[in-house]
């Protein structure tokens, strides 16, 4: 099978493309990137791929170059990790997001449209919802994103759907929680507060009316998100969404904590900040939908796993030591 990923540099893409490669023998996988600053570790290199395996640097958003990929390479199944995914920097400027993640999205489509591959699936984030303090939100609820980031996701999927529903494109969206794991790129939290300690430098953690951190996020572990992409593409059915729910919703106070702990450090290591425009209180989405096709998770134990992580980011220093800024 002949199979299509774009963004497999990224922190999501370049774990789906190493879960692939080690649980099918029988698949080639080519990864289409233009290696920006998030895409810039070696990721890939790092897990020594080697067969089955092929990088392609360039844009999602120059359709031309889109087009001779899918001429010369002729992939049965995208999956349309490209992203730019970070909500401070969109807050900044929607530039990026908008151009990457809705433009090149629609080139994605138009051109597996032409070319009747068998599914493009879509990968998308629990943060079209928007935030609630007290509902967790199903599939077909409706989409209410806060920042520019989660805007410009939302507006992809929309874009997706509608090609399934006039062209018969196989569509399908997964949504999934928040991701932790390894080759996270190290501007999100858990990897930025990990090498920060390791460094021995504080950990800013926004903050107001005096408490730190109330924050709510759903953890999910990056394999598991992974197995059920490859699941999806496997079991979904055209024209549906999915929620990908971590089922370990934690503060971020919580998660500091359990971070300081490991390290043998107290709270005087936390760098009290202020809250960014239009911050999400809380993200919660059930999976029923997901485990009713038989779904199961691999990597519950979020504190098990947590420092597993944190163990791997003390011993993979070179590699994330060139990305800190």
């Amino acid at each position: 099978m002949k199979v299509l990923v774009t963004g497999g540099c990224g922190f999501i893409g370049s774990n789906f493309i190493e879960y692939l490669l080690s649980s099918n023998s029988d698949i080639e996988i080519v990864n289409i990137d233009s290696q920006t600053y998030a895409g810039k570790g070696k990721n890939i290199e790092h897990m020594g791929i080697k067969g089955g395996y092929e990088l392609i640097k360039g844009d999602i958003t120059d359709k031309t170059f889109i087009e001779g990929v899918f001429s010369e390479k002729t992939p049965e199944i995208v999956f349309n990790f490209a992203a730019e995914s970070h909500v401070d920097r969109s807050i900044h400027s929607s530039e990026d997001p908008i151009k990457t993640n809705v433009l090149g999205t629609a080139n994605l489509l138009d051109i597996a449209k032409e070319n009747k591959i068998m599914y493009f699936i879509q990968i998308s984030t629990d943060e079209v919802y928007g935030s609630s303090k007290d509902k967790s939100f199903y599939e077909e609820d409706k989409l209410n994103p806060s920042s520019p980031y989660s805007s410009s996701k939302a507006s992809a999927e929309l874009i997706a759907l509608s090609y399934f529903k006039t062209y018969a494109l196989p569509v399908i969206i997964t949504r999934s929680a928040n991701n932790y794991g390894k080759y996270q790129f190290p501007e999100k939290l858990l990897p930025l507060f990990i090498t920060n300690l390791i460094r021995h430098k504080k950990v800013p953690l926004m903050w107001s009316n005096g408490s730190p951190g109330l924050n709510v996020r759903d953890w999910l572990h990056v394999e598991d998100n992974c197995r059920a992409i490859w699941f999806l593409a496997q079991k979904g059915k055209p024209g549906e969404i999915y929620n990908i729910p971590g089922e370990n919703e934690r503060t971020n106070i919580d998660m500091t904590r359990k971070i300081l702990k490991y390290f043998n450090l107290g709270e005087e290591m936390i760098q009290h900040v202020e809250h960014r425009r239009g911050h999400d209180f809380r993200y919660s989405i059930p999976g029923e939908k997901l485990k009713a096709l038989g779904f199961n998770y691999e990597h519950k134990d979020l504190d098990l796993e947590l420092n597993k992580i944190i163990k791997w980011y003390v011993e993979n220093q070179e590699w994330w030591e060139p990305l800190k800024i």
